[in-house]
């Protein structure tokens, strides 16, 4: 599989360069290119292994990497967790990593931290967005996170990343280990993100659900970029259906 085309954006508000990451002598990431429109969502699909998490972590200053990862018009010489969260990228991590002792609206005021340490006085506001968005959350409000179930603590975390108002989304496997019917709500709010002018980078192993709802796609395989191109054109590629997509009747579930 080769690479054919880009993703030409007038208005990029992450553009990923030559990303490279080691772990000692393994290249697990080999000169990614990724860009992500203003108002897009653009997914990284790919098998187990193929760098997608480690690319996230490089990007969100996680982990240590070679290359320019340039956010909202600025250049990352070193990625900082701390300073690209206050400029508004933020990361819903595979294992969600809640507070699980501590109640859902504890958890989602976490969220703000950032943004009240820099002066704002939003978070009630945002509190109240996310409720909307996630009506769930607010009848269980007082429960604690670690007694949710695993759908729910998904909507969670993800309610507790919108608690800082991102302007870049980047959601790492959202739907891993989740029920086909929670499947769809969670792809359901990515849409609803969306329209709301987030941004959203998403990486995921359901390749049929990502490509319908994504905008953009790229393929990662052994930490390279095999393919790219716009996510309809991808789902209809035979490469990719005969790779990722030729799952038989539990994929088709998901995507109806």
């Amino acid at each position: 599989m080769t690479a054919t085309t880009s993703n030409n954006t007038d208005k990029p508000i992450l553009d990923v360069k030559d990303l490279c990451v080691a772990y000692g002598k393994v290249e697990a990431l080999t000169n990614a290119n990724i860009t992500v429109g203003e108002g897009q969502i653009v997914t990284v699909i790919g098998p187990n292994g193929a760098g997608k998490t480690t690319m996230l972590s490089a990007i969100m200053g996680v982990l240590p990497s070679k290359g320019q990862v340039t956010f909202d018009g600025q250049l990352e010489a070193v990625p900082e967790v701390e300073q690209l969260v206050a400029r508004g990228m933020s990361l819903v991590p595979e294992k969600r990593e809640l507070f699980s002792e501590m109640s859902v609206e504890d958890n989602l005021i976490l969220g703000a931290f950032q943004r009240y340490r820099s002066g704002k006085r939003d978070h009630g506001e945002t509190l109240a967005e996310v409720y909307t968005m996630f009506p769930r959350l607010k009848e269980r409000s007082k429960q604690a996170a670690g007694t949710m179930s695993g759908g729910e603590r998904q909507m969670l975390a993800v309610g507790r990343a919108l608690m800082g108002k991102p302007r870049l989304l980047m959601l790492d496997e959202p739907s891993l280990g989740l029920a086909p019917l929670i499947v769809r709500e969670i792809f359901r709010i990515i849409a609803e993100l969306r329209r709301r002018g987030v941004s959203i980078l998403l990486v995921e192993q359901n390749a049929r659900a990502a490509l319908q709802v994504a905008d953009y796609a790229y393929v990662l395989e052994t930490g390279q970029v095999a393919m790219q191109g716009p996510a309809h054109q991808l789902a209809d590629d035979p490469r990719v259906i005969e790779a990722y997509l030729g799952f038989g009747k539990h994929q088709d579930m998901l995507a109806t």
